[in-house]
């Protein structure tokens, strides 16, 4: 469900981000992005690594938000955060006109009716396996009576949907269900990003996370696909935030460990 909250931020409240030299944007993007004179951005607030905070005022804080932040600069236009609980009822608003561009990982299942921009982080999603587990490698998990207990519509479960033959999928509304079924019901396995399964292996003494990754979530900046002039855009914003430096310096401004500057596309 869409949070009740909602911020808007003036451009000069913003200008002391760390911002690619600014540059004239065509007039159809700014239609296409920002159709009222504001960007509505939505935020997946269930990604810890992507919000790591809130500022003082209370707006979303981390690097997905700085990112927002940066590309409202450059459009030199207000900015208005739109937060949801979870990725997929973000994906689900696409065309609803509740957000203009949206922080979300990039998938097959969303690019249907989003268009993504190159990546600007990965993050590594690999599984936790109970203590005493026989299983101790990644090609050891998809076999018959194995159940992996991942949250629902997360980027790494879709992935696991379109790639899982033997084992079972047990699916939850969110991380801490997930990781709250695999320890109650003893489930062989928990899919996850690695900075949170490390976390969540602290809880479990005797719990291995396995070495490796199954994939990497990809996470980009979206728009309705309708948006050709705008979906351009931050194509091109985002391959210049990471060689300009932009992404790695939010990374490290807020000290997001688990996040790396995704490779030029």
């Amino acid at each position: 469900m869409l949070t009740t909250r909602r911020a808007v931020l003036t451009v000069a409240a913003t200008a002391a981000l760390p911002a690619a030299a600014q540059v004239a944007v065509a007039p159809e993007v700014q239609a296409q992005l920002a159709p009222g004179g504001v960007l509505r951005a939505g935020i997946n607030m269930g990604n810890f690594l992507l919000v790591s905070g809130r500022t003082p005022a209370g707006e979303p804080d981390g690097v997905g938000p700085g990112m927002a932040r940066a590309i409202a600069v450059r459009l030199g236009v207000p900015l208005r955060f739109v937060e949801y609980a979870r990725p997929g009822i973000l994906a689900d608003a696409v065309g609803t006109g509740a957000w203009d561009i949206g922080t979300i990982a990039d998938e097959p299942q969303r690019a249907a009716v989003i268009a993504f921009s190159p990546a600007y982080v990965e993050i590594q999603a690999t599984y936790l396996v109970q203590p005493g587990s026989a299983i101790t490698a990644m090609d050891q998990v998809d076999r018959p009576g194995i159940r992996i207990a991942v949250p629902a519509r997360a980027a790494y479960d879709l992935w696991l949907e379109r790639n899982i033959r033997h084992a079972t999928l047990v699916r939850t509304e969110n991380i801490d269900a997930a990781f709250a079924r695999f320890r109650d019901e003893k489930l062989e396995v928990l899919a996850g990003l690695r900075p949170r399964l490390l976390q969540d292996a602290a809880k479990l003494p005797g719990s291995r996370i396995l070495d490796g990754r199954f994939m990497a979530v990809q996470q980009a900046i979206g728009t309705v696909k309708a948006n050709l002039a705008g979906a351009a855009f931050l194509r091109g914003f985002v391959e210049e935030a990471k060689a300009s430096g932009l992404v790695a310096r939010l990374i490290a401004q807020h000290g997001v460990q688990g996040l790396s500057v995704a490779p030029p596309a």
